[in-house]
């Protein structure tokens, strides 16, 4: 859990106590987060998805643990997949709101598709938990 109580009754971020020494081992890099904006009709009837503008934020990619895999198995995702760990409020594929998930591109250049959010802490310790799919070389 990011925020819990403290003997004192004060709340206590657990992330910011945390990610100082994780980022030691783990780096967090800049990298370009687009939101979905969901899909538009081009010129040829094809649906095309939208996005926003590219936004920077900071990205610690790592790989999905045991209970992250059992979340995503259904999904019949392919392909490289893993968990990152981004500031801000990002989304997956939502089929009631029509969109596809956002997509991240890491200063590698490597485009990954967010398919699940894992945790969303954006509200409380201004982070979110992703299982994102690669979608170039």
């Amino acid at each position: 859990m990011a925020r819990f109580r403290n003997e004192r009754g004060r709340e206590v971020n657990l992330h910011q106590i945390a990610a100082p020494y994780v980022s030691k081992v783990n780096p967090w890099v800049i990298g370009q987060w687009q939101q979905s904006l969901g899909s538009q009709q081009n010129a040829s009837g094809k649906r095309a998805p939208t996005y926003s503008p590219p936004l920077s934020v900071q990205i610690q990619m790592q790989a999905l643990q045991w209970k992250d895999v059992q979340q995503i198995q259904g999904l019949n995702l392919q392909g490289v997949r893993e968990a990152m760990y981004i500031t801000g409020n990002i989304q997956g594929v939502s089929r009631p709101d029509v969109k596809g998930g956002d997509l991240i591109t890491l200063p590698d250049g490597k485009i990954f598709l967010v398919a699940v959010v894992l945790e969303n802490w954006s509200e409380t310790a201004g982070w979110t938990k992703v299982g994102v799919t690669q979608q170039n070389d």
